[in-house]
């Protein structure tokens, strides 16, 4: 199959495309797959006619739904669904730890005098009483792999999805509609959810309340789901223990932002999937649809734009 990639091209990742015996071409006119680098999209170029699908090296495709790019009839879009299961999962964990262990609250007082109420804060994945309940909503294949970096810590897992159908390694699995009893249980819940129209703003003040004093809460999935404000209210009133973030809204957050003071919420800024921590793993997603496309098979990770992902 022949693919051209732009606006920026991906050596790392052209190498693997063309492994599986796939030809880069010079220009979009002349391919027939074209492989987007803009997360942006003003950036996408206007595809021709000979262009029959398009993969995005990214996995939030909302802005391109709403920018009309991507629609129900036309040129089928693939999104890196599945692709960044692993760095992400690793971010999720470094959150959870250092989230629970105070590592930014430690910094933040520039004292040594604060070690004993720490220590008497920190919260623990490896319980040694009681197994420490982990929730995941948005269980796929980062939660999959999130649950695999856990099981040293033999924490109970209940996985939260749109389905229910069952996440292997959870102890228990939830259709996000029958879900509402796991926001009063969860010592670590870990959002992993994309966003989408039921999705937006669904973590507000109403879950916070419902959460325990001593939970964390983490977020890896997308950041509007969350109410920034109810957040910051939940933080500093102490309804929830601490925060880790991966992505906040807005984005970027602004400086002298009240989560940057925060000495509970520990963030990072977007970066466990930026660019090039996908030059090293969208290959294998293009190849698997490519490989379908032309066996006139389901793309795995076509997007469906009326769901937002």
């Amino acid at each position: 199959m022949k693919f051209y990639m732009g606006p920026e091209q991906w050596p790392e990742t052209i190498a693997g495309i063309e492994a599986q015996g796939h030809s880069l071409v010079p220009n979009l006119e002349e391919a027939q797959c074209y492989v987007n680098t803009a997360p942006d999209p003003a950036d996408v170029p206007e595809l021709p006619e000979s262009i029959e699908w398009v993969q995005h090296c990214f996995t939030g495709v909302e802005k391109l739904v709403r920018a009309g790019l991507i629609r129900e009839v036309g040129i089928p879009w693939c999104n890196a669904a599945g692709a960044f299961a692993k760095p992400v999962a690793e971010s999720a964990l470094g959150l959870m730890l250092s989230a629970a262990h105070h590592h930014k609250a430690f910094a933040l007082a520039g004292t040594w005098r604060v070690a004993e109420e720490l220590d008497r804060t920190q919260a623990w994945l490896s319980s040694p009483r009681t197994p420490t309940e982990v929730v995941i909503l948005g269980a796929g294949g980062i939660a999959a792999e999130l649950i695999r970096l856990l099981e040293p810590f033999g924490v109970r897992v209940t996985a939260v999805n749109r389905s229910g159908r069952p996440v292997e390694g959870a102890a228990e699995t939830l259709r996000m509609s029958d879900a509402e009893s796991v926001w009063e249980r969860a010592d670590f819940l870990v959002s992993i959810l994309p966003l989408t129209t039921e999705t937006r703003g669904i973590i507000g003040a109403d879950r916070f309340k419902a959460m325990k004093s001593t939970a964390i809460f983490i977020n890896v999935g997308r950041g509007a789901t969350v109410v920034t404000d109810d957040l910051v209210t939940a933080l500093s009133t102490g309804e929830i223990a601490g925060a880790g973030l991966e992505v906040v809204d807005p984005e970027p957050l602004p400086d002298g932002h009240p989560l940057f003071s925060a000495p509970n919420c520990t963030m990072t800024p977007h970066m466990a999937a930026s660019a090039h921590v996908a030059m090293a793993y969208i290959g294998k997603i293009f190849n698997a649809n490519a490989a379908a496309y032309l066996h006139n098979e389901p793309m795995p990770t076509r997007v469906d734009p009326s769901k937002g992902y």
